[in-house]
């Protein structure tokens, strides 16, 4: 069968679960009127907004990445570095494991070394907070 024996719009139109999209809608915006737009619309997609706002439909919550960025690189990458070198995660998962299993004898230096870890954890929040900006020095931890 060549393809011009194929009926390609026969085929797609008895194809039940395929509709056929309307062609898109095109709106000419100044770049006040658009900047106006997006303020207006907070970070919702332009098209969702304004067909909730035309049809008067709910808004839908948009879950947005956060868009802050790094406040301070160079302790983003100590921190990421510290994490790098430690074996954190693997040694919280041994412990993890341990305890689960009833086999974790506590000890006076297991629990100084826990207390250290955790302390370094917390170490590890704070400078990791402050490098992305949502720590300041003297607010809260």
């Amino acid at each position: 069968m060549s393809i011009s024996e194929r009926d390609f719009n026969a085929v797609a139109a008895a194809n039940p679960k395929k509709k056929p999209r309307e062609a898109p809608f095109s709106l000419r915006l100044s770049f006040e009127e658009k900047a106006l737009l997006r303020a207006a619309a907070n970070g919702v997609p332009l098209g969702a907004y304004i067909k909730a706002k035309l049809f008067d439909e709910p808004l839908e919550k948009v879950r947005r990445r956060n868009t802050n960025p790094v406040k301070d690189h160079e302790a983003l990458g100590r921190v990421l570095g510290a994490l790098g070198k430690s074996r954190l995660s693997q040694n919280l998962n041994q412990i993890a494991r341990a305890a689960n299993m009833g086999s974790l004898p506590v000890s006076p230096e297991l629990e100084d070394e826990l207390r250290q870890a955790c302390a370094d954890v917390e170490t590890l929040r704070k400078e990791l907070l402050r490098a992305l900006g949502s720590l300041s020095e003297g607010g809260p931890s």
